[in-house]
């Protein structure tokens, strides 16, 4: 096998044309009969038994040279690839130049460089300062959570809906005194002020006692999803079942043992102060990293071609699939639930791709100009974490994992040590 490299006028993008030899074709076509030669009949031949020359006499010389080309390309594409020394950051399209008998066996495969990255200013990018200061109102809204999850729900008998209850109501919706169709529902749970409803209905129910009935008047908004309902006035008749309130415990020294590890309301407010805290200084330094990629990224120059893009949305909506199929919902589903189409889909995660492929690229670069390196105790200290995470040995891991696995690990430390280089100079102002 044998190859050389094209650049295309499309910059950061190359053909590879690969040519392999006839012998290695007439392999490929041997490889293909013996895969095929069960599905085939020949009158007078069991069925594997017919010699590969009677049937491409009988379907034509040319009745295997696609599973021979599909049997050859993958080891010698990957091998011209590896040969090459090129970066190569995309799929390749592959074209076939010469395929006969006898004769070598030429494709070619156009495939995306990585390209240079010519960094701008990297240190000292200035970023807005970020408050990280724990405010009264924000253990009391940690406590109003923690109150709330920790609520009882209760029947309530001796007074009206007010806002915030929880209803069961049951209703039927008429326009023009006509009944419509998903207008109507028994024993139905709603609560009053979660806007589930249209218009102003939910208002309407307070002041509603067990047992009453009311006509509730409405207006379907102008952007409804039902065609037949949009801008139409609607009467709904109502009657109220049953009336639910949330009751939230007392803020004392028994709530805070009954949360937490902690005696005393007071100090399980100071374990709040610093747990708030460690989040808010942990969103302000991605806040922070943020920002400086942005400036970094618009300070910099690089020429990303189109296959590297669609190779990485291509990556982007398997892992979307992926995630879907974890959920028990296929892709197809999520189209007819949605109304969404693969173009869409693909059209909406182009950006964000870009936006990967762009801050991958500058770190990469920040990586080479600043000389960083991965000692041998920072990859262990690594790899013990992930030993600790699948609960392995850390001799275990080091085993399974191969040369490919090891340097991505390696790439990726190197490109967070970027990254923190990157914000413990940033400038906040």
């Amino acid at each position: 096998m044998s190859f050389k490299v094209e650049q295309l006028e499309e910059k950061n993008m190359v053909k590879l044309v690969i040519e392999t030899t006839a012998e290695e074709f007439e392999a490929g076509l041997n490889t293909a009969y013996n895969k095929d030669k069960n599905k085939i009949t020949i009158p007078g031949f069991r069925k594997g038994k017919a010699p590969r020359k009677m049937i491409e006499k009988l379907y034509g010389a040319e009745v295997f040279y696609e599973d021979a080309a599909n049997a050859i390309i993958p080891d010698a594409y990957a091998k011209a690839a590896d040969e090459s020394k090129l970066e190569i950051v995309s799929q390749p399209k592959i074209d076939v130049v010469q395929l006969e008998q006898g004769k070598p066996f030429i494709f070619s495969a156009e495939v995306a460089v990585k390209p240079e990255v010519e960094l701008g200013t990297y240190k000292g990018v200035e970023v807005a300062k970020v408050d990280t200061e724990v405010t009264a109102d924000d253990i009391a809204d940690e406590l109003k959570k923690v109150q709330d999850q920790n609520s009882r729900t209760v029947s309530v008998a001796d007074r009206a809906v007010k806002d915030g209850d929880m209803t069961v109501i049951d209703f039927e919706g008429f326009i023009d005194d006509e009944p419509f169709e998903g207008g109507k529902g028994e024993n139905y749970p709603l609560t009053i002020g979660s806007h589930s409803f249209i218009d102003t209905f939910e208002d309407q129910i307070i002041g509603m006692n067990i047992g009453d009935e009311k006509d509730i008047n409405v207006t379907f908004p102008e952007e409804y999803h039902a065609e037949e309902l949009k801008g139409k006035p609607a009467v709904f008749k109502v009657k109220v079942n049953e009336i639910k309130e949330k009751q939230l415990p007392e803020l004392d020294d028994d709530f805070a043992q009954d949360v937490s590890d902690f005696d005393t309301m007071d100090a399980y407010k100071e374990s709040l102060t610093k747990t708030i805290a460690e989040r808010k200084e942990n969103a302000a330094k991605a806040q922070k990293e943020t920002e400086a990629m942005e400036k970094i990224v618009a300070d910099a120059k690089m020429d990303i071609p189109e296959a590297m893009i669609q190779t990485q949305v291509n990556r982007m909506a398997e892992e979307f699939a992926q995630r879907l199929q974890q959920q028990g919902l296929s892709i197809d589903q999520y189209f007819q639930y949605t109304g969404m189409t693969a173009d869409k889909i693909i059209e909406e995660m182009k950006p964000e791709a870009v936006k990967r492929i762009q801050n991958r690229l500058v770190l990469e670069a920040i990586v080479k100009a600043e000389n960083i390196e991965v000692s041998e105790d920072e990859m262990n200290e690594e790899l013990q974490k992930m030993a600790d995470m699948y609960k392995m040995e850390l001799d275990k891991i080091k085993e399974l994992m191969g040369e490919y696995e090891e340097k991505q690990v390696k790439d990726d430390l190197a490109i967070q040590k970027a990254v923190d280089l990157i914000v413990s100079s940033a400038v906040e102002k």
